[in-house]
């Protein structure tokens, strides 16, 4: 079932998909990462890309929940940030294209808000 999106602010950033998919920098149409369609509740990402860009992102659903706060690590396989309480994916960060980086991103199931930051 698809999920209606409440806010979807993109700054100089767009997604292959309506709220998930390949996440490219607007400016220089590099691709930065990639966002796990039915895992997350929210996204805030704001990052300066390597082509010298600065972008964000901001998208949450009309059934998102307001999420916890935690102190946890997200853990990585295979390249994506994953939960780490199921182990599911949420979002892949390519860091090798961005300069830096701050996210904070909400599980859909365990309603955690983990944090990153380059």
């Amino acid at each position: 079932m698809a999920r209606v999106v409440k806010n979807k602010e993109l700054v100089k950033t767009r997604l292959a998909a309506n709220y998930g998919g390949w996440i490219y920098c607007d400016t220089c149409n590099e691709n930065i990462g990639y966002l796990c369609y039915a895992t997350y509740d929210k996204l805030e990402l704001k990052y300066k890309c390597n082509c010298g860009s600065f972008g964000s992102a901001l998208l949450d659903f009309e059934d998102s929940n307001i999420g916890q706060s935690c102190n946890d690590e997200l853990v990585i396989i295979k390249n994506r940030f994953c939960c780490p309480k199921d182990k599911e994916p949420l979002i892949t960060i390519l860091d090798k294209k961005l300069a830096s980086y701050e996210m904070k991103i909400t599980c859909k199931s365990c309603e955690h808000i983990y944090e990153k930051l380059k």
